[in-house]
C-alpha cells in the first residue's frame, strides 16, 4: 500500500505526527510527496524507514545521530538492534510484515521469539501489542483486508497449532465458552484467550465466529458453563453491544461475563459493573 498519510505513519509507528514533521523539518529524515492539496503522501519506503527509526530511537539512539546515516546504514543498524533485543523489535518487524506481505519476516521474527520466550509470554508481549496496532490499522483503512487477513491468518495458524499440541481439559471442570457475536469475524485475540485457558488447564470450549444469540443460548443450556467471553473489533452501535450483555444476563443466571476487544476498550465507562473487561490474557488465570 502507498500513499500513506501522516496520521497513517503516527498510527504504523506509534511516533506522533508533530514528531514526524520535526523531524522531517530539521533533520530531513522524510521527504514526503505532497498532493495537489499540499497534503503529505508517503510511500512504503518511507514507512519501513521511519519504523527502523523508531526502533533505534527507542534503544537509545538520538535522532540527530540516525539523521547523519543514510537509509542503508538505518536498515543496517536497525538489524543489529533487532538481533540483541527481539522482543521490544518485534512489532516493528510485524508491521514491515504486514506492509510488504513477507511471510518470511514474519515466520524469522515469530520464530526468534518462541526461542527465547515462552508462547504465552510471546502472546502478550508482542502478538497482542501488534494486533492492538493491527486493529487500529484496520479499522481506519490505513491497511488495507488483503494485508489485514495475511497476516491475521498467519497468526491464526500458530495459536490453532499451540492449542492442538495441549491436552484436552478435565470435562468435570466448570465450562468456560468463548465466542465472537453475530457481527464480529475477528477471532485472533479469542483464540489466545482459549490457548490461555487451555494451557492452564481450564476447562474452554470455543464455540467460534459470528455464532447466533439463540445458538449461544442452546449450548447454555446445554453446558452450563460458569463462564461466557467474548471479543469485539468491529464497530458497532455500543448500544447494540450494552443490549447484548443485558440480554445474556436476562436470559441466564450467574455467568461470569468477560469480554475483550477495541470496542470493549471505547465504552469501557458504559460496561455494566458485572462485566469484566480483558487487557491481557493473563486477566484470565483466576479461571483456574
Amino acid at each position: 500500500m502507498a500513499g500513506y498519510k501522516i496520521k497513517d505513519l503516527e498510527i504504523l509507528t506509534g511516533i506522533k505526527a508533530h514528531t514526524i514533521r520535526m523531524w522531517e523539518k530539521r533533520y530531513g529524515i522524510l521527504a514526503p510527496q505532497r498532493t495537489v492539496t499540499q497534503i503529505r503522501t508517503y510511500s512504503d519506503d518511507d514507512l519501513i524507514l521511519l519504523l527502523n527509526v523508531s526502533l533505534l530511537n527507542k534503544n537509545g539512539y538520538k535522532i540527530s545521530r540516525i539523521a547523519q546515516m543514510n537509509s542503508s546504514l538505518i536498515i543496517q543498524t536497525s538489524k543489529q538492534v533487532q538481533s540483541q533485543d527481539i522482543v521490544n523489535s518485534s512489532i516493528e518487524q510485524f508491521i514491515v510484515a504486514v506492509v510488504k506481505l513477507d511471510e518470511h519476516l514474519f515466520q524469522k521474527t515469530f520464530q526468534e521469539l518462541i526461542q527465547k520466550s515462552p508462547l504465552t509470554e510471546v502472546f502478550s508481549d508482542s502478538i497482542i501489542p501488534f494486533l492492538r496496532r493491527i486493529g487500529v490499522m484496520w479499522l481506519v483503512g490505513t491497511i488495507n483486508p488483503a494485508q489485514e487477513h495475511f497476516i491475521s491468518n498467519l497468526i491464526r495458524q500458530k495459536i490453532i497449532a499451540a492449542i492442538d499440541s495441549l491436552p484436552i481439559p478435565d470435562q468435570k471442570k466448570p465450562v468456560v465458552l468463548l465466542h465472537l457475536p453475530e457481527h464480529e469475524w475477528h477471532e485472533i485475540s479469542l483464540l489466545i484467550y482459549h490457548y490461555q485457558l487451555r494451557f492452564q488447564g481450564t476447562n474452554s470450549i470455543y464455540l467460534g465466529q459470528a455464532l447466533p444469540y439463540d445458538s449461544l443460548l442452546k449450548t447454555i443450556q446445554v453446558l452450563h458453563p460458569t463462564t461466557i467471553i467474548s471479543s469485539w473489533l468491529t464497530a458497532v452501535d455500543p448500544q447494540e453491544i450494552l443490549d447484548y450483555f443485558h440480554n445474556i444476563q436476562k436470559d441466564t443466571q450467574g455467568i461470569n461475563l468477560y469480554a475483550g476487544g477495541y470496542q470493549i476498550d471505547q465504552i469501557e465507562k458504559l460496561l455494566p459493573k458485572t462485566v469484566k473487561r480483558i487487557e491481557m490474557p493473563s486477566d484470565l488465570e483466576v479461571l483456574l
